[in-house]
């Protein structure tokens, strides 16, 4: 990947869209690099990625106090976000694999990687999976030092951890262990650590207070009669899953399958149920989920092309590469609409629907989501036939080509924080009366992939 590009993005460049349905002319695409958002939104700072990991693209963003942690295919940096608008990188780890996504708990960062490795240390090179020594898993790091944090443990685990989600422990087990569900697919028969089907996850335990000891606990089969295989479209046929999100409060969990939606109980943490499933004719890869607060809808979005292609345009249009809204009726999933952004992006930028996080709004459905070059956006589904944008921020494209754009787009504590492929950490706000309530809500932690309720004045 080439190095990071300061972006271009003063006064005049920073022109204000109007929020509009009709399709995008030529005229509606910003200007190379230049930032460009709705009147309601501000862009509050970038920090470039640090010099360690800068020729390496970002990924996904944890948070726990006033630190940002962003995951790399380099490593992982530490920001500290104590005051937002002097952001700043703290610590960088050098420790290629990618993805590299991170979820935090305490003092314990734990990493996926799903880059075949000669060995799991930080100093490892490429190895093909073909080989029997090579190692993909997950590392765990002791972050109670933000400037040095410590490598602790490597679990290797099968066909590695393309992501993976943070599940506490219930009772009198939630001081003592936290659970690592573990998503990984594509399996080949000349891969000895990733046989066919693997149509299942990995468990790791980790035992709080004795984090090396943490091992693969267990390897639950998801889809024992197979998954969605022969759907035409599919970009890779079921085996395994892409991404779950856990609500653990709720002992449920929503898994992104390739070729399949699911629905877990997951009140036996080592022993996880699917309640229900779903397909979609127009989804092409299942990629990720995100439940309403009160747990009665879920977001799954489509991942079209891989996250490489151009697919916010006209011609691939409003059902694919988006979002599906669901309601959770008795149980079963009740689909309602697909949600995509309708700024219509040039046809050199790789657009479609990733990762997000909620605003803590009482009342209504709203989240933030990145699109890769297509920004991130802000959007109410509290009516789930109708949702709809209602803010964005976005950069135009890549002065020196190719692809990028906002892997990650998280809402913490006031502010909305993400992770650009090419462009480090941005820091954004939104100010809209559907939106200012959720200041109010306040939080110590956020793990997009483990969900936790809000209340009124504060998370559960």
């Amino acid at each position: 990947m080439s190095s990071p590009r300061r972006v271009l993005a003063m006064a005049g460049a920073a022109v204000a869209l109007l929020l509009t349905s009709l399709p995008a002319t030529a005229g509606d695409i910003p200007p190379p690099d230049a930032v460009v958002t709705s009147p309601n939104v501000t862009h509050i700072r970038n920090v470039p990625k640090p010099d360690a990991i800068a020729s390496t693209i970002n990924t996904d963003i944890a948070f726990q106090g006033d630190y940002a942690y962003v995951g790399n295919y380099g490593g992982f940096s530490i920001y500290d976000i104590r005051n937002p608008r002097k952001a700043r990188a703290v610590s960088s780890v050098v420790c290629p694999g990618g993805q590299m996504d991170v979820s935090v708990y305490g003092d314990l960062l734990f990493a996926a990687v799903d880059s075949s490795r000669s060995d799991d240390s930080c100093a490892s090179t490429d190895r093909p999976a073909s080989e029997k020594d090579a190692w993909e898993g997950v590392r765990i790091f002791d972050i109670s030092n933000k400037a040095r944090p410590r490598y602790v443990k490597a679990v290797e685990t099968a066909c590695g951890s393309h992501t993976l989600t943070l599940v506490p422990g219930k009772g009198r087990d939630r001081n003592k262990n936290v659970y690592v569900y573990v998503s990984s697919y594509l399996p080949a028969a000349n891969f000895p650590d990733c046989q066919p089907p693997h149509d299942k996850i990995s468990i790791i335990k980790v035992p709080l207070r004795h984090p090396e000891a943490a091992h693969v606990a267990a390897t639950p089969v998801v889809f024992p009669d197979g998954g969605n295989e022969d759907q035409p479209g599919l970009l890779i046929p079921t085996t395994g899953c892409h991404d779950i999100t856990a609500y653990a409060e709720k002992d449920i969990a929503a898994g992104a399958c390739m070729g399949d939606g699911v629905l877990f109980d997951i009140s036996d943490r080592l022993d996880p149920k699917v309640t229900a499933r779903t397909t979609d004719p127009n989804f092409a890869f299942w990629h990720s989920a995100t439940f309403s607060n009160n747990a009665r809808k879920v977001v799954f979005t489509d991942e079209l092309g891989g996250g490489g292609a151009a697919t916010c345009n006209e011609a691939t249009g409003p059902n694919r590469g988006a979002d599906a809204i669901y309601d959770i009726s008795n149980g079963r999933f009740v689909f309602k609409s697909y949600f995509k952004i309708s700024r219509h992006q040039d046809d050199s930028e790789n657009c479609v629907a990733h990762n997000g996080s909620l605003i803590p709004v009482k009342g209504r459905d709203i989240m933030v989501q990145a699109w890769y070059m297509g920004g991130l956006s802000v959007w109410d589904f509290t009516d789930s036939a109708n949702p709809r944008e209602i803010g964005y921020f976005e950069r135009g494209p890549r002065s020196g080509g190719g692809g990028g754009g906002i892997w990650s787009a998280y809402y913490y504590n006031g502010y909305i924080y993400a992770a650009d492929f090419h462009e480090g950490f941005d820091v954004v706000k939104i100010d809209d009366r559907l939106t200012d309530s959720a200041r109010r809500v306040r939080t110590d932690r956020l793990n997009a992939q483990t969900q936790e309720s809000y209340r009124n004045g504060g998370w559960h």
